[in-house]
């Protein structure tokens, strides 16, 4: 199965936003990678509601919505609003994930679960089946720019064995650090969707590049 690229906004150019947009457009990529963040849940603030509208205006390619905020199941019914096709939600920041999960579905979206570097794989495995996508953070979540955690290819692989175990179908997504040098390793360990920030938008070519992740074998 090919894997997908989901270049990250969270590294574009806000000046120039429509037009590193309708590069994504125009590109190989399948997903726009959308990441808000709150400023509690991790130590950051990233794009609001107003950013969210632009960048639905002008793409035409899905909108996977990464939300690093505390509390985000008064959120779900407000980013179906907006426009995002595919939303994840942090298993950290979920005191009823089961219900979170349900309430995301039966807005008409793809739900996902995140987890951050100190999280095991084997606390989802209750949940694994209910899943469209599973967010591994090689990074800890915040901050663009940050080098790849090594310790997450073994973390993807133990996720890839759990979908072999129980004939599941979710995505296997990583995000943070991901470069062309390390990428084919993440797809052979299991990862389905590669979501790429710098290394897409600080390229000389960055349609280029996407084109070389999305062909990695």
């Amino acid at each position: 199965m090919s894997h997908l690229v989901a270049p990250s906004l969270l590294a574009a150019d806000f000046g120039n936003l429509q037009l590193d947009i309708e590069m994504v457009n125009n590109s190989l990529a399948d997903w726009f990678h959308v990441d808000v963040m709150d400023g509690v849940f991790v130590p950051n603030l990233s794009v609001g509601t107003p950013v969210i509208k632009v960048i639905k205006r002008y793409a035409k390619k899905p909108m996977d919505v990464h939300l690093m905020i505390i509390d985000p199941g008064r959120y779900i019914s407000h980013f179906k609003d907006l426009g995002a096709d595919i939303l994840t939600v942090h298993y950290e920041a979920c005191t009823h994930l089961h219900g979170t999960i349900q309430q995301i579905k039966e807005q008409g979206m793809k739900a996902g679960v995140s987890l951050n570097p100190h999280t095991p794989v084997k606390l989802l495995e209750e949940v694994l089946s209910d899943l469209d996508l599973v967010l591994i953070m090689s990074v800890n979540p915040g901050f663009g720019g940050q080098s790849f955690i090594p310790g997450t290819l073994e973390k993807i692989r133990k996720l890839d064995e759990l979908k072999k175990k129980h004939r599941l179908n979710f995505e296997i997504e990583v995000d943070g650090g991901v470069t062309l040098d390390n990428a084919e390793s993440l797809v052979r360990a299991g990862v389905t969707v590669l979501v790429a920030g710098n290394t897409v938008f600080s390229s000389d070519d960055p349609v280029g590049t996407i084109k070389k992740l999305k062909e990695l074998k």
